[in-house]
């Protein structure tokens, strides 16, 4: 039997985002954050957002008790459609209530400038 391999999921701030971004990739192993704008129970699609950026998000294979306005991080993969549309197919949620999402963008960036200097 094949075993399949799973990715654990990038560390990303919802404005990265973008088609320009390296993280911008079909298939992609993310972990994201962010605040519950809407959720709809027929089609278990999820809307978070941080700052001006959001991202839907497919939970279909979780179990949870979603509440707008609370705090979600969820590790999945990026799917892209040819017009640049994303949503993530989540395999991990949890609701992170109480995170202070401007400390949690300030601890990436420090996480990424030391990660950095230790490759060079």
């Amino acid at each position: 039997m094949a075993s399949t391999i799973v990715n654990s999921g990038a560390l990303v701030v919802l404005q990265e985002l973008n088609p320009s971004s390296p993280y911008f990739k079909h298939g992609a192993s993310l972990r994201v954050t962010g605040k519950l704008q809407g959720y709809t129970v027929e089609t278990a699609e999820a809307v978070i957002a941080d700052g001006s950026a959001s991202l839907k998000v497919d939970t279909h294979h979780l179990s949870l008790n979603f509440r707008v306005g609370s705090i979600y991080q969820f590790i999945g993969e990026l799917h892209v459609q040819p017009d640049n549309e994303v949503m993530l197919k989540a395999r991990v949620g949890r609701n992170v209530d109480g995170m202070d999402l401007n400390l949690y963008r300030r601890s990436l960036q420090l996480l990424r400038g030391f990660q950095g200097e230790q490759s060079v």
